[in-house]
């Protein structure tokens, strides 16, 4: 299929059943299909949107393109879960169905206000000229998940370009603050620019974040900000960063700040830290994080990237998210962990003693290793028998180093930007990991969460194999994990 842009752009009335169904059933028999990870019901998703708490329960969103693989008229697509794991599919929320969200319902973040769950987001309107104007909306979403009463709450200012997007709705000392991402007109850099109300309908702009010394390049997406251990942490997705102000690999990062304290009124984040990348593999982007109400900090991430293809484009569908993660901060870093309620997706438990590991998996596991310190070696994951084709990871509990590489992979993804991701470790120690595979996606905890490597990968299905390339010195276990959707 040609993907022009009236095709994009066609509403979802004038597409047929027929064509929705056939692409749902495409995705659902996917060989590369994940099963514990939400994904796309057919066609595209990308940004997770409005995590959140609300009568009881969790909630997130994801952008979606119902149509196809690619980016076109977006709306919400929603879910709701109990313990942050096993998540009921409610379908459409918010549809782009009034004039500010004309060509598309783009990012944006909900929060619980008087027993109803405010929604805020980017509304991408064209003009007939296909100029683009970003309204920022409102809207509420009842507790029987209906969407209404959407409105205009304010759109770019004149300093700033049509780039103004993804807005966070927070409260703190008594107002209600989004935090937006935005492009100067004047120079053409990214920043987070900080709004205020006491209603939520009237708005004013107090100006932009300063958090850093550094240009953050030509545009800021995906702003978050968080309390963590009672500490502010940023998140949020430079485009254009140039690598002298921060190491990164991928063609656009996911980072992160930690600051002591942020004085939103004034537009600052005092004493913040050094740039740090959020995830250290390959496909992480738009992480989005909340404050639950007992003050635990949760994140949620698109394993995809802007600008980049995937192997399953080629089956009309593209994308997941990752798994919820705990944040907390050790020596002043963030560290991620899965949630507890990822052990209830546990079955077949096996018991990992022998010193050469060879095992066939299911390709949708969580393996589990302690790995002695003063050794080196590869684990190949999803491997062909005679371990020709795999997902490597080789460590070196020497020296200090951990390294990812899809370079043997089936199917190459984005060879552009490398196949391999590193991580550093403390040098003569004992390495932790916690790898969960979900047959094209892969997340692997390192020293419990010191560093995390989230990469999609593309293998052979019939590739179960699990390895150690010589005799190591380890304990662990591996389980099947439970279908979710």
């Amino acid at each position: 299929m040609e993907w022009t842009r009236e095709k994009r752009y066609l509403p979802y009335k004038d597409w047929d059943a027929d064509t929705l169904l056939h692409l749902q059933a495409q995705a659902a028999n996917s060989q590369y299909q994940m099963h514990y990870h939400l994904r796309p019901i057919s066609g595209l998703i990308n940004d997770p949107n409005g995590f959140s708490y609300f009568n009881g329960e969790y909630h997130v969103f994801y952008q979606s393109y119902p149509f196809g693989p690619v980016h076109g008229l977006k709306s919400w697509v929603h879910f709701k879960s109990k313990d942050l794991v096993h998540w009921q599919n409610l379908g459409l929320a918010v549809e782009p169905d009034c004039k500010a969200d004309s060509h598309g319902a783009y990012s944006g973040s909900a929060k619980e206000i008087d027993g109803k769950l405010f929604l805020m987001y980017t509304g991408n309107h064209r003009t007939e000229d296909w100029e683009r104007i970003p309204y920022q909306v409102g809207a509420w979403m009842d507790q029987d998940g209906k969407v209404k009463d959407k409105t205009i709450l304010f759109r770019n200012p004149d300093h700033i370009t049509e780039h103004f997007r993804d807005p966070q709705i927070i409260e703190r000392n008594g107002h209600y603050y989004a935090i937006i991402g935005a492009q100067d007109k004047e120079n053409q850099h990214g920043h987070i620019d900080i709004w205020r109300s006491n209603d939520l309908k009237n708005w004013e702009e107090l100006g932009f974040l300063h958090f850093s010394d550094d240009d953050m390049g030509y545009m800021i997406e995906c702003p978050n900000l968080i309390f963590v251990d009672e500490k502010p942490v940023l998140i949020f997705c430079p485009q254009g960063l140039d690598k002298s102000v921060a190491d990164y690999d991928n063609i656009y990062p996911n980072m992160y700040v930690i600051g002591d304290d942020i004085d939103l009124d004034n537009c600052e984040l005092i004493n913040p830290s050094k740039l740090r990348n959020f995830d250290e593999g390959f496909d992480v982007y738009a992480s989005q994080a909340f404050n639950a109400p007992d003050g635990r900090a949760y994140s949620i991430s698109w394993v995809g990237l802007p600008d980049l293809t995937y192997p399953t484009d080629k089956e009309n569908w593209a994308n997941c998210l990752s798994q919820v993660k705990e944040l907390s901060i050790k020596d002043g870093k963030l560290i991620q962990t899965p949630v507890t309620a990822m052990e209830s997706l546990h079955i077949n438990e096996k018991e990992l003693t022998n010193s050469k590991l060879e095992l066939d998996s299911s390709n949708q596991y969580e393996l589990k290793l302690n790995i002695k310190a003063e050794q080196i070696g590869n684990l190949r994951l999803a491997a062909s028998n005679e371990l020709k084709h795999s997902l490597l990871i080789n460590f070196d509990t020497k020296n200090g180093k951990l390294t990812l590489d899809r370079s043997n992979c089936d199917l190459e993804v984005a060879t552009d930007y490398g196949t391999t991701r590193s991580v550093k470790l403390a040098p003569n120690s004992d390495l932790s990991l916690d790898i969960f595979v979900d047959h094209s996606v892969i997340e692997v905890f390192v020293n419990n969460g010191e560093a995390v490597l989230t990469g999609r990968f593309f293998n052979n299905p019939n590739n179960h194999r699990i390895s150690f390339d010589k005799e190591i010195k380890y304990s662990g276990k591996i389980w099947d994990m439970q279908t979710i959707l």
